[in-house]
C-alpha cells in the first residue's frame, strides 16, 4: 500500500518578500543619501579643525590677494600655470596637487586653477589652516 504525504512543501519561491527589502533599502538610502549632500555646505573653508593630511600632494599652486600664482614657492604667470602643473604631474603617479589660496583671494582665481584641474582629470586638495 502506498501512503500518501498531504502536506507537500511547495517547491516556487516568491520573490515578493525580497522586492519589499529592496525598495525599504532603495528609499532609505536615497534619504540618507540626499541628507549627507545638503549638511557638506560649508562657506568658511579657509579655517578648520581637522590636522592630518591624508593624500601627499607634492605640487602646490598658491594663489596671493593680488591675483599673482606661484608654483611650489616659484612665481608664474598666468598664461604659463596650465603648462607647469601638467608638466610637472606628467610623471607623478599621484596626479593631484594642492591650491593654497589666501582667505582675501578672489574666486575667480582659485576657479581657473580648478578648471585646470578639471580639464586634465586631476585631483586638487584645497589647503586650510586649523581654528584656533
Amino acid at each position: 500500500m502506498k501512503i500518501q504525504r498531504r502536506n507537500k512543501a511547495n517547491p516556487e519561491f516568491s520573490l515578493a518578500a525580497m522586492t519589499d527589502v529592496i525598495l525599504l533599502m532603495l528609499i532609505f538610502f536615497m534619504v540618507t543619501s540626499s541628507a549627507a549632500n545638503q549638511s557638506a555646505i560649508d562657506v568658511n573653508l579657509p579655517k578648520t579643525g581637522a590636522v592630518e593630511d591624508n593624500i601627499p600632494n607634492p605640487l602646490t599652486v598658491s594663489i596671493k590677494p593680488d591675483g599673482s600664482f606661484f608654483v611650489d614657492d616659484n612665481p608664474v604667470s598666468r598664461g604659463e600655470l596650465e603648462k607647469i602643473i601638467v608638466d610637472k604631474l606628467a610623471s607623478q603617479t599621484n596626479k593631484s596637487f594642492t591650491i593654497r589660496a589666501d582667505e582675501n583671494t578672489l574666486h575667480k582665481d582659485v576657479v581657473f586653477v580648478m578648471e585646470i584641474a578639471e580639464k586634465y582629470k586631476f585631483n586638487i586638495a584645497i589647503a586650510t589652516v586649523k581654528d584656533k
